[in-house]
C-alpha cells in the first residue's frame, strides 16, 4: 500500500503544477487510449481473501467522442484470511465508458462491463463471472496525456465459469479502486502543409498555430490567435463591458453579471431573482417587507402591522375574540357605609377598566350581616353600594353605566354567627366582563 500512497502523492503534485495551464482533452473517434494503473482490491468478507494492492493495465478506443469500449487486465498476489495461504489473483474486465465534458479539461465519466476473475492458490482453484459498474474522472495534463482515477462495484458470481455467465444466487460485493495515467493516440496520421506558415488575419500568430484565423484586427488575442476572454466568462474581451467580472458569475451579451429581473441587483447576488418589474426591492433583490410580517410591501395591505402580530395573506392582523373581566370587592366595617382607605385603588382600578371599555356597564351589589333588622340591613346595603358609586363618579365615570342593588342580609358568603363570618358579610361587589377584539400574536 506504500507504493500506492506514494503514486497518488505524486499524482497530486503533477496536478497542482499543470493546473493553471488551458488544457482540453483530444478526444476523438477512433482514438486509442493506454491506461496503467495501481490501486486497491477491497474483498466481501465471505470471500476469506485478505485486501489487496492490485496493479493492472488497460487498452481501449474511442467510438465516439463520448463513448468508448475498454479492456482491462489487473493482478493481485495476496492470502487467505483464515490460513495465510499464498493467492494469486488475475482478473479481465471488458467495460463500455460513457465521457462528459469532452472538451474540458477535467473530464468525468461512468462505466460498465462484464468478466472473469481466476483465484488461484494451494487448493484453490476457482473462476468466477463478475459484473461491474462505476465511474471516474481524467483530468488532462497535456491534450493526450490525462491522470485518471476510477472506482468500480464488482459483482462477483461465485460457482459459475465462462460458460454459465450469470448466477445470481451467490453474490459477493467486491470493490475496486485505482489511479493511473491514460495515454491516447491515433494511428492516423496528420496532415501537413508544406507551404511556410503565414498569418493571414495580422494577430501575431501564425496560421499553423492560429485557432481563430478571421480574428478581427486590432483584437487582442490569447496564445493560440483566439480573441482573449481574461475573466473566462464566455464574452471576449474586445466585446466586454466588465472584464473583471469574478469566476462563474452568468453574464449577459456584454460580459457584465445578469440581471434578471432588472432590479438592480445582480444575479449572482439576487436572493429573489423572478421579483416583478418596478417592485422596491433590498439589498439582496428581494422585495421590501418594511413591517416585517413576512408579506412583501406590494402585496401587504396593512403595511403598519405591530411587531409580532400574526397576520393574514394581505399582511393585515388577524383579529380574536378574548374575553376581559374585573372585579371588585369592598368590607366595610359595622353599620357603615363609609369607604375604607385601603380599598381606594381597587375602585381606581374598576374605573379605570370602564374607562377602557366604555360600552360596558357596571352592576354594584351592596350587602349586609344579620344584626339589626332585615329592613335596616337592606337600606345599609344600599347605601354601601350608593358610596361605591359615587367614588366611581368621582372618578369620571358616567353614573348612567352603573347600577346598585342591595341584598340586605340574604345573600351571606360566611356564617353570621361568627365576628370573622359577619365581617365578610359586610361587603360590596362588582363583576364585569366583556368580549373584545384582539390581534392575534405569533
Amino acid at each position: 500500500m506504500k507504493i500506492l500512497k506514494i503514486f497518488i502523492v505524486s499524482s497530486f503534485l503533477l496536478i497542482c503544477a499543470v493546473s493553471s495551464k488551458n488544457i482540453t482533452a483530444e478526444m476523438r473517434p477512433g482514438m486509442v487510449s493506454i491506461h496503467p494503473h495501481i490501486g486497491g482490491y477491497a474483498f466481501s468478507d465471505s470471500k476469506d481473501i485478505n485486501n489487496s494492492v492490485v496493479y493492472g493495465l488497460g487498452i481501449g478506443i474511442n467510438i465516439t467522442r463520448s463513448l468508448g469500449i475498454e479492456g482491462n487486465f489487473d493482478y493481485m498476489n495476496t492470502e487467505a484470511t483464515s490460513n495465510g495461504t499464498d493467492i494469486k489473483i488475475p482478473l479481465y474486465r471488458v467495460d463500455a465508458l460513457y465521457h462528459f465534458r469532452t472538451e474540458k479539461k477535467l473530464v468525468p465519466f461512468i462505466s460498465a462491463g462484464l468478466g472473469t476473475i481466476d483465484i488461484q492458490g494451494s487448493g484453490v482453484n476457482n473462476t468466477d463471472n463478475l459484473l461491474n459498474y462505476g465511474g471516474g474522472i481524467k483530468y488532462f495534463i497535456t491534450k493526450s496525456l490525462a491522470l485518471r482515477g476510477d472506482i468500480r462495484h464488482i459483482l462477483e458470481m461465485e460457482n459459475t465459469n465462462r460458460k454459465n455467465l450469470v448466477d445470481f444466487n451467490d453474490i459477493s460485493n467486491n470493490f475496486i479502486y485505482t489511479v493511473g495515467l491514460n495515454y491516447m493516440f491515433s494511428f492516423k496520421k496528420k496532415k501537413t502543409v508544406s507551404l511556410p506558415p503565414g498569418d493571414s488575419d495580422g494577430d501575431g500568430v501564425t496560421d499553423d498555430r492560429d485557432r481563430c484565423p478571421d480574428t478581427l484586427a486590432g483584437v487582442p488575442v490569447d496564445g493560440e490567435g483566439c480573441p482573449k476572454d481574461s475573466d473566462g466568462d464566455g464574452v471576449t474581451d474586445d466585446r466586454d463591458r466588465c472584464p473583471d467580472t469574478p469566476a462563474g458569475v452568468p453574464v449577459d451579451g456584454e460580459g457584465c453579471p445578469k440581471d434578471s429581473d432588472g432590479d438592480g441587483v445582480t444575479d449572482d447576488r439576487d436572493r429573489c431573482p423572478d421579483t416583478p418589474a418596478g417592485i422596491p426591492v433590498d439589498s439582496d433583490g428581494c422585495p421590501k417587507d418594511s413591517d416585517g410580517d413576512g408579506i412583501y410591501d406590494y402585496l401587504d395591505e396593512c403595511p403598519d402591522t405591530l411587531e409580532g402580530v400574526k397576520v393574514d395573506e394581505k399582511g393585515c392582523a388577524i383579529m380574536v375574540k378574548e374575553k376581559v373581566s374585573v372585579d371588585l370587592k369592598v368590607e366595610f366595617e359595622f353599620d357603615s357605609a363609609v369607604i375604607k382607605e385601603t380599598h381606594k385603588d381597587d375602585i381606581r382600578k374598576l374605573a379605570e377598566f370602564l374607562k377602557t371599555y366604555p360600552d360596558t356597564k357596571a352592576v354594584i351589589e351592596g350587602h349586609a350581616c344579620n344584626i339589626g333588622t332585615e329592613q335596616y340591613n337592606l337600606e345599609l346595603s344600599l347605601r354601601r353600594a350608593d358610596s361605591v358609586k359615587q367614588r366611581l363618579v368621582e372618578y369620571g365615570i358616567d353614573s348612567s353605566r352603573l347600577e346598585i342593588i342591595g341584598h340586605g342580609e340574604l345573600l351571606p358568603v360566611a356564617d353570621n354567627k361568627s365576628e370573622e363570618g359577619r365581617k365578610k358579610n359586610r361587603r360590596v361587589v362588582s363583576v364585569i366582563s366583556t368580549m373584545i377584539n384582539k390581534m392575534q400574536k405569533k
